[in-house]
């Protein structure tokens, strides 16, 4: 049976942010994965909204995930008023259920947005119901407990620490394409939120360059900041060449990750 990951963000574009090299790796072996999405993604803009946001940011997510080989589901919760009712939980159950997934990635429970809060707590309340079989009764439970990943922050309370830090230098220009999708976000929303919009160089190429070696960046920092991970997992020479990375935690919550697991579901 083919392996699958399942990525779980708030937004229609946490996925490709947070995990969009990993899913890279993952189904560069010709494994499945899929990015759900908990929220319709109706308040991120400044100009936008409504119908017409939605379905702008579910076209991105489409077009997002694809770049990485995964697929995407939106479950469809209002934008900035997820809650973590048993009604969503139990909707999680059943996504994962139907789905199947050896390995979920999700965010940490102490994140700056209430979304990401609450679908963290939504994948971690789901992490043990999810094996009930008495629990959304009608969908058959899994037959293993996956392996639940937490996405890299840089929250302080309390600090990320990583278990597993992966080397995407074989495919940052597909992590970035996922996330360059994202044009409300990348060109418009987070700009203007971030107070850089004026920064953005006009349209065309020298705003692609800007764009790309901003996404780049972020892997870089997260390279660097987890160097020494890296040469633990990849050796000396290699682990201090890696440019590009990102990092998880084992969630305590799910399956524990073995050495011999490890192996079989990250040999990049």
């Amino acid at each position: 049976m083919t392996l699958r990951l399942l990525c779980i963000g708030a937004h229609p574009d946490d996925c490709e942010f947070k995990t969009g090299g990993l899913t890279a790796l993952w189904t560069g072996l010709g494994r499945e994965a899929r990015f759900l999405c908990m929220t319709d993604g109706s308040a991120g803009h400044h100009e936008q909204g409504g119908q017409v946001l939605v379905e702008r940011r579910r076209n991105e997510a489409r077009n997002g995930a694809a770049s990485v080989g995964a697929d995407s589901v939106m479950l469809g919760n209002p934008d900035g008023c997820l809650m973590p009712t048993l009604e969503n939980r139990e909707r999680l159950i059943t996504e994962i259920r139907t789905y199947q997934p050896d390995v979920i990635v999700a965010p940490r429970t102490n994140d700056y947005h209430p979304d990401h809060r609450y679908t963290a707590i939504l994948v971690q309340d789901a992490c043990y119901m999810m094996m009930v079989p008495n629990i959304v009764p009608l969908v058959p439970v899994l037959k293993k407990n996956p392996v639940v990943l937490l996405m890299s922050d840089r929250f302080t309370n309390p600090p990320f620490e990583p278990d597993l830090v992966f080397d995407l230098d074989s495919v940052i220009e597909r992590k970035i394409d996922a996330g360059l999708q994202h044009i409300s976000q990348v060109q418009e929303w987070l700009p203007h939120i971030g107070g850089y919009a004026g920064e953005l160089p006009e349209p065309g190429p020298e705003r692609d360059r800007y764009l790309r070696s901003r996404e780049s960046g972020k892997a870089i920092a997260e390279a660097d900041r987890f160097r020494d991970h890296l040469i633990a997992r990849y050796g000396e020479e290699r682990g201090r060449s890696v440019r590009h990375a990102e990092a998880f935690a084992v969630s305590e919550y799910a399956a524990p990750l073995t050495d011999s697991l490890a192996k079989e579901l990250f040999p990049f």
